[in-house]
Order: structure tokens, then C-alpha cells, then sequence
């Protein structure tokens, strides 16, 4: 009765599994704040992204993590660079069997650890960076990507990288904005998973945890330049925020359960506080209730098995 009657549903196609490739590794590492998640190897990234596809999941994201870092972040663009080559791995590995994802920032290529360039002021230049945003999108995509991840929160960067790909013939890929994304505390174990190199805060760029207009107009911006899907990040603390996106959106709302929503629940399970698979499910049903027609979950693979 419970099945016939329920409103809500959650199925692995729905989930999207972020992934983590670092250049130079020989073995998998740890991430100490995320339990079970790792920085792959080249190799261990295809094994596990074949495992998350055979285990039904919708989608994956990679973040590149790179050796060496600069201050325009230029390891993004090169295609020699760990997340091209870990795209062109992926693709030729999985085909179109699933949709590969690909995080178009320079954060993690950067030596200041900034979303973008900065000028002489030690200001993000947001101008300079889409340019190099546009050079990043095009070079994705011819290493394989099906959807880029803007999520630099750069005003202007959907409307630059449309017409980026659409100008040498990539009108196909899709652009997944992150339209509303907060300056959030919860993004404490994420500067660890890409070795972030930030000091202080992205508060210039990101958005203030408590303004949803402000969230709203953002999104409204993105879908205008041409989004084929919105993204609001974090999750859990911005389901409002989800609903009141899926209200005004005509395209796919996208929620990331991030990197410190993760690790509360990891936490509180490893002491026995909480049942792990009950917890996990109803969070992730607590996004998708809110109006996320996408997740990204670090329990992507690990759920879409329970579902399946």
C-alpha cells in the first residue's frame, strides 16, 4: 500500500555521482572529512566509474586535481592536463552509457584557489575569467564531456560558453549551471578532497546564504543565456531554495548534496547515532521531495544499488 500510494520517488537515474581523479598518484588516497571517498587514479577512476554505471547511476561529475597550480589556473585548459585526460579515459571507457559531467572552474587549477583570475587589486577579474571559462568548456567537450559544470558563479558564464561551443560546432553539449550557489560553511571537506589552495572566503561571488529573490534572479539569468539544466548548492539547508527553483524553472532542477552534508552523516553513523542506509535515503528523498529532478550525491553508486 505504502508503494501504491507513495508521492515521491527516488531511482538511480536520478542520482549523479561526483569523482575525484589527482595527477601524479599511484594508489588511491583518502579523504580524511569523507569517509569512502577517494582522489582516484587514473586507473581506479575507470574501474570505479564503470562500477557506478553497471550500479545505474544517471551520471557522473569529475574534478581534476593537478599537480602543479598557477595563477590562471591554466592546467584547465591544456589538454595534456589531469581532467582532460581523465575525460578522454572516461569517455572511451563508458561510450554514451552514461552522461559524463565535467566541472567547468578553475578553483582547483589555481595556485590562490580562487573560482577565477585575479587582478592586480588580488580581486576576482570576472571579465578575464570567461574568457578562460569559454576556452575551458570547448576543451572539455572535444575531451569527451556530454555536460559542463559552471560553477564559478561568474555573471555572464552561460551566455560565454554557449556561445563558446556553439561557435566550433558543439551546440550538443549541455550547459548544467550552477545558478544559485551559497557561500556555504558546509563546503569544509571539499577544500580538502581538491587540495584547495584558498585562503579566506568566496563571498564576493557566491551567494548570501539568506536570500532566495537574490537566488531566484540568479537562476532566472542563467535559464536566459541559454541553461539546459540549473543547479542550487548546497542541498539540505536550501531546500526552499530547490522548491522555489522548480517552480519557476522549465528546465531540469539539479541539487548537489555536498561534501559536509556527507560528512554529518558519516559521522553521526560511524558512532551509531544514526542508521546509515535509512539516513542516506531519506535525505536523498528529502531533496527530490523538495523539486531536484537531479542529485549529486557522493552515495550515488552506494543508493543506486539499495534502489535498485
Amino acid at each position: 500500500m505504502r508503494r501504491l500510494v507513495g508521492e515521491t520517488t527516488l531511482r538511480p537515474r536520478q542520482l549523479i555521482l561526483p569523482m575525484f581523479v589527482a595527477e601524479g598518484l599511484d594508489a588511491p588516497r583518502p579523504i580524511s572529512s569523507m569517509p569512502g571517498v577517494v582522489q582516484h587514479t587514473r586507473d581506479t577512476l575507470r574501474k570505479a566509474a564503470v562500477d557506478a554505471v553497471n550500479a545505474g547511476v544517471g551520471g557522473l561529475m569529475l574534478f581534476g586535481i593537478p599537480a602543479k597550480r598557477d595563477a590562471e589556473g591554466s592546467g584547465a585548459i591544456d589538454e595534456n592536463g589531469i581532467l582532460n585526460v581523465a575525460l578522454r579515459d572516461l569517455r572511451s571507457e563508458l561510450g554514451d552509457s552514461t552522461v559524463l559531467m565535467a566541472d567547468t572552474c578553475l578553483d582547483e587549477f589555481t595556485d590562490h584557489g580562487h573560482c577565477g583570475v585575479l587582478d592586480a587589486d588580488g580581486d576576482v577579474d570576472n571579465d578575464a575569467t570567461l574568457r578562460l571559462y569559454a576556452e575551458m568548456a570547448v576543451a572539455q567537450v572535444e575531451a569527451g564531456a556530454h555536460v559542463l559544470g559552471p560553477s564559478g558563479m561568474m555573471d555572464g558564464q552561460v551566455g560565454v560558453i554557449r556561445r563558446a561551443l556553439d561557435e566550433v560546432g558543439h551546440s550538443e553539449a549541455a550547459i548544467l549551471a550552477y545558478a544559485a550557489k551559497f557561500a556555504s560553511a558546509f563546503y569544509g571537506p571539499f577544500r580538502e578532497a581538491v587540495d584547495s589552495q584558498l585562503k579566506g572566503d568566496r563571498k564576493t561571488y557566491q551567494q548570501d546564504p539568506g536570500n532566495v529573490r537574490e537566488a531566484l534572479r540568479e537562476i532566472e539569468l542563467d535559464l536566459a543565456e541559454g541553461a539546459d539544466m540549473v543547479m542550487v548548492k548546497p542541498a539540505l539547508s536550501y531546500l526552499d531554495v530547490i522548491k522555489a527553483a522548480a517552480d519557476i524553472s522549465p528546465v531540469p532542477v539539479a541539487a548537489y548534496n555536498i561534501s559536509g552534508e556527507y560528512a554529518m552523516v558519516e559521522a553521526a553513523a560511524a558512532n551509531g547515532w544514526l542508521d546509515r542506509e535509512r539516513t542516506v535515503l531519506e535525505v536523498l528523498t528529502s531533496i527530490r521531495r523538495a523539486g531536484a529532478d537531479l542529485i549529486l550525491t557522493y552515495w550515488a553508486a552506494e543508493a543506486a544499488a539499495w534502489l535498485d
